[in-house]
């Protein structure tokens, strides 16, 4: 009962420093010592680059070691669900998956963004462990620039820490 009080608390924790854009927390060491496989886009790579960047500095400077961190690169989002149900045969705690769709003049951006979303929940029921969606789904390019950048919106961030809080999460509710 007092797992499922902690884990309940800290999940409104969570969504009142999303909604103000910041997640603040202290990592346990179930989190810390997990394993991680980031998995990220070549599409609209610069912005990619900077979520990744992002991802694993926030991983690292919570203590996560390097060698806890698995870095794999696919085409595009909408390869990224069969990306992560692959990986997730590797004996990871969580995986994170990055990459930017950007609104166009057709309808492709609706069919990779609601594809890449619903197959990424569906690995995670699967395999029962968290597959954080870290994919910038924006109406422009400068739109995701300034998600991704550290200074403004740091999504990169974001899912690392998504990462950490749901581990120690379920590591207390147990």
């Amino acid at each position: 009962i007092i797992a499922i009080i902690f884990l309940i608390k800290n999940l409104y924790l969570l969504i009142i420093l999303w909604f103000q854009g910041k997640i603040i927390m202290k990592p346990l060491d179930a989190s810390i010592s997990s394993r991680y496989a980031i998995i990220h886009t070549q599409w609209n790579k610069d912005i990619v680059d900077i979520l990744l960047e992002n991802t694993e500095e926030a991983l690292l400077e919570r203590n996560v070691s390097a060698n806890n961190i698995h870095k794999l690169e696919v085409p595009g989002a909408f390869e990224l669900p069969l990306a992560a149900k692959k990986i997730a045969k590797g004996n990871f705690d969580a995986i994170i998956a990055l990459g930017c769709i950007i609104r166009g003049e057709t309808p492709h951006f609706d069919f990779i963004a609601n594809s890449c979303a619903s197959g990424l929940i569906k690995v995670s029921l699967e395999i029962n462990k968290p597959v954080i969606f870290g994919v910038l789904t924006t109406n422009s390019y400068e739109q995701a620039l300034e998600r991704a950048d550290p200074k403004k919106g740091n999504k990169g961030l974001e899912a690392a820490l998504s990462a950490m809080l749901f581990i120690d999460n379920l590591s207390l509710a147990k």
